[in-house]
């Protein structure tokens, strides 16, 4: 064996021993990093949904596959409204049971009718419409109108709010630009 070799051997020797005093609870958090789980959007899409009946910003979640026991964390409270007359209120934790194209007992959202909130407690998807239903009434919607996840204070117009904000200061007469 030449001298190279042997130093070879040495490293490589060391190497196994270094890789085989590695704790035993690394191994499983390397496991854990290259099987990446399912975002809240992603478990949605799996059961029929698209991903913006939850707002942006979910931060974890909760999914018992047995059951169906479905729970999404926010950040915190959340609300906006969408075509320009229905406001939404998300709590910080949203919960129900998720089957294929339906959440039944639904918890943790609602929407301002006349002048009350009213919770939704189910959702369902019939062929390219969603039915959201506060128990006695119900409204149907385009599923398209769902491919974006709307942003907490301005829903998914939030880019548009942001450039008639700019448009109004530089049309302001009072504003310089000098």
């Amino acid at each position: 064996m030449g001298f190279f070799s042997i130093q070879r051997f040495i490293f490589s020797s060391n190497f196994l021993f270094l890789f085989l005093l590695v704790p035993q609870s690394f191994v499983p958090e390397t496991i854990a990093l290259e099987n990446n789980n399912p975002t809240a959007y992603e478990v949605l899409k799996d059961f029929g949904f698209p991903i913006g009946i939850l707002p942006k910003g979910v931060v974890g979640y909760d999914f018992d596959h047995s059951s169906g026991k479905f729970s999404a964390f926010l950040n915190g409270s959340c609300s906006f409204t969408i075509e320009g007359s229905y406001r939404l209120k998300y709590k910080n934790t949203i919960k129900g049971y998720l089957s294929k194209g339906k959440i039944a007992s639904l918890e943790g959202v609602s929407v301002k009718l006349f002048f009350m909130w009213v919770n939704i407690v189910e959702v369902s998807r019939r062929g390219d419409d969603l039915e959201f239903s506060v128990g006695i009434a119900g409204a149907g919607f385009p599923v398209d109108n769902f491919e974006e996840c709307p942003q907490c204070g301005c829903g998914v117009n939030c880019n548009d709010i942001n450039q008639q904000k700019v448009r109004k200061i530089w049309k302001n007469p009072l504003v310089s630009s000098n």
